[in-house]
C-alpha cells in the first residue's frame, strides 16, 4: 500500500519539476534574452502557472501523501522521506496565503523585474517606488499569516537560511564590525590597478570566460554562460545548469569574478548526487551554504596567489597588450586592493560584509516599521557615508544597484556574509586533509572539488544546513575564522602592523 502511494507521489514531483522547470527557463529567459516589451504576457503566464502549483502544493490529496510517507518513513526510500519533510514545511508557508494573493504576488514580482532594469538604467527609483511598496507588504502579510506571533524579519531570514535570525546575525555584524574595520581604517599606500581599466574587449572577454569554466571543471555538456544585467546562477537539474555574467570593457576583473563567483554555484549543483538530482532535494540546502561556494571559489580560491600564476599565461595569451607589462604578482595585488567603493558585487573582500550590512540593516528597519520603502534612497546614502565613508552619486550606483528587492528577495542579502565566513572555516578544514595551495598553483581544482562533493555537494537538502556545515567544519560555526583569514590576508598586502 505504501510503495503504491510512494509511486504516486513520484508522479506528482515530476508533474510539479515541470512546473517549475517551466518557470525557470521563462525567469531566465527574462532576464537574459526576452525583449522589454514581452513583459505583461510573461506576467500573465507566470500568473496562470504559479497558479495551477498552488493548487498541486496545497491539495488535501498531496497533503495526505506526503502524511502518509512520513508515517511510515521506515519502509520507504530516505531521499523520498527527506522530501516529504521540507514539502510540509513548504507547504505550511504557501497553504496560508490565499490563492488570489499568492498568483497577484508572483505577477507582481515579474513587473516589478522589468520596472527594476528600466529603472536602474535611468537612475529612478521613484519608478520602481510603487512595485517594491507592494512587494514589500506583500512579504509582511505573508510572513504574518505563516507565523503570526514571530517578528516578520526573522520569519523571512528563516526561509533562506533556517534557524536564522536577527539575534544571531547581529551579533555576527557586530564581530565583523569589531575585527575589521580597524583593518580597513589601516590601509593607506594603495597599488597602481590602471592596468586592470584597459580596454579589454567583450569577444575576448568572453574567449576567457570559457576559459575560466574549464578551470573549474564546468562541463559546457551540462553548463552554459550567458550575459545580464545582474549576474546570477540558475539550476533546473544538475545536468542544466546556467550562469551569467555582465562585461565592462574597462574593468576586466568585473566579469572574471563574477564568472568564477557564479561558476562555485555551479560547481555546488553540478554535483549534487545522482541518486537525488531530479528530486526537490537534489539541489543546495541553504543561501549561506550555496554563497559559501560562490565566495569561495571567487575569493578564497580566485584571488589567491597561487591562482593568479597559475592562470595568467594564458590571461597574457588573450590580454597580449593589456597585460604585456604586467607580472601575475602584480595583477594579485590590483585585484586584492582593499577600499571603499560604491558596488558590492565588485567589492574587495576586506570590505564586502559592510556592503552586506548595510542591506541586512536596512530590511531589518522595513520589516520591523521603521522605515518607510520611499526613504530608502536617503537611509542608503547616509549608510553609505557612515559605514563606508563614501558619497552615493545616483540611484543607478544606490539603491537600485541590485535586483534582489525587484524579485522580492527580502531576506537573503545576509546569506552573502555567512556564506563568506563559512568559506573562510572551510578551508582551515580543508588544508587538513589536503595540500590544497599545490593543487591550485597548479590550475588544478579537482581535488578541491571532490573534497567539496564529499562534505557538501552530493548530500543536496538530505541534511539542514547547520548540521551539515558542522560536519563539514568538524567543528560549531565560528566568525573569527573568516575575520582572522582577512585579518592576515591584508596585513600582508599592505604590510599593517
Amino acid at each position: 500500500m505504501i510503495q503504491e502511494t510512494v509511486e504516486r507521489y513520484r508522479t506528482y514531483l515530476e508533474k510539479l519539476r515541470a512546473y517549475e522547470h517551466a518557470m525557470g527557463l521563462m525567469s531566465y529567459d527574462m532576464s537574459t534574452v526576452m525583449p522589454k516589451g514581452a513583459g505583461p504576457v510573461v506576467g500573465d503566464t507566470f500568473g496562470v502557472l504559479s497558479e495551477a502549483m498552488y493548487d498541486m502544493v496545497t491539495s488535501p490529496e498531496t497533503e495526505a501523501m506526503q502524511r502518509e510517507i512520513l508515517e511510515h518513513r521506515d519502509e520507504v526510500d530516505s531521499a523520498i522521506v527527506r522530501t516529504a519533510e521540507l514539502a510540509m514545511e513548504e507547504r505550511a508557508r504557501i497553504a496560508c496565503v490565499p490563492k488570489d494573493e499568492y498568483v497577484q504576488y508572483t505577477i507582481d514580482r515579474t513587473t516589478a523585474d522589468q520596472v527594476w532594469h528600466e529603472a536602474k538604467l535611468k537612475s529612478d527609483f521613484q519608478m520602481f517606488l510603487p512595485h517594491l511598496e507592494k512587494l514589500i507588504a506583500a512579504q509582511k502579510r505573508f510572513a504574518l499569516y505563516y507565523k503570526p506571533d514571530a517578528p516578520v524579519y526573522d520569519t523571512m531570514l528563516d526561509a533562506y537560511e533556517k534557524g536564522l535570525n536577527t539575534a544571531t546575525l547581529d551579533r555576527f555584524f557586530a564581530t565583523v564590525r569589531e575585527r575589521l574595520v580597524p583593518v580597513i581604517a589601516k590601509i593607506q599606500n594603495q597599488p597602481d590597478v590602471s592596468f586592470l581599466h584597459r580596454h579589454y574587449p567583450i569577444a575576448e572577454q568572453r574567449i576567457f570566460s570559457d576559459y575560466l569554466m574549464d578551470v573549474l571543471g564546468l562541463d559546457r555538456k551540462y553548463c552554459i554562460i550567458g550575459e545580464t544585467e545582474h549576474p546570477f546562477t540558475t539550476s533546473f537539474t544538475k545536468y542544466d545548469v546556467r550562469i551569467t555574467t555582465h562585461y565592462h570593457e574597462d574593468a576586466v576583473e568585473a566579469s572574471m569574478y563574477s564568472v568564477i563567483h557564479e561558476g562555485g554555484h555551479a560547481t555546488y549543483e553540478r554535483n549534487i548526487g545522482d541518486d537525488i538530482a531530479r528530486l526537490p532535494i537534489g539541489g543546495g540546502v541553504s543561501m549561506s551554504v550555496h554563497e559559501s561556494q560562490s565566495r569561495f571559489f571567487e575569493n578564497i580560491i580566485g584571488r589567491s596567489e597561487p591562482f593568479i600564476e597559475a592562470i595568467f599565461p594564458k590571461m597574457q595569451e588573450i590580454f597580449k597588450e593589456q597585460l604585456k607589462d604586467v607580472t601575475a604578482h602584480e595583477f594579485y595585488v590590483a585585484v586584492n586592493k582593499a577600499e571603499p567603493s560604491l558596488i558590492r558585487t565588485e567589492a574587495d573582500e576586506l570590505t564586502y560584509s559592510l556592503h552586506v550590512m548595510v542591506r541586512y540593516e536596512l530590511e531589518k528597519r522595513l520589516f520591523n516599521g521603521d522605515l518607510a520603502a520611499k526613504d530608502l534612497p536617503k537611509e542608503w546614502n547616509r549608510m553609505y557615508k557612515e559605514y563606508l565613508g563614501i558619497d552615493v552619486p545616483d540611484d543607478r550606483r544606490g539603491v537600485l544597484q541590485d535586483s534582489h528587492w525587484a524579485t522580492g528577495l527580502f531576506g537573503y542579502f545576509p546569506s552573502y556574509a555567512v556564506g563568506s565566513a563559512y568559506g573562510a572555516q572551510l578551508i582551515k578544514r580543508m588544508e587538513r586533509d589536503l595540500d590544497v595551495w599545490t593543487f591550485v598553483r597548479k590550475g588544478d581544482l579537482r581535488p578541491i572539488v571532490a573534497w567539496l562533493t564529499e562534505h557538501i555537494y552530493r548530500f543536496g537538502c538530505r541534511k539542514e544546513p547547520g548540521k551539515l556545515m558542522e560536519e563539514a567544519f568538524g567543528a560549531p560555526f565560528d566568525p573569527t575564522y573568516y575575520t582572522d583569514y582577512l585579518t592576515k590576508k591584508y596585513s600582508e598586502l599592505y604590510c599593517l602592523d
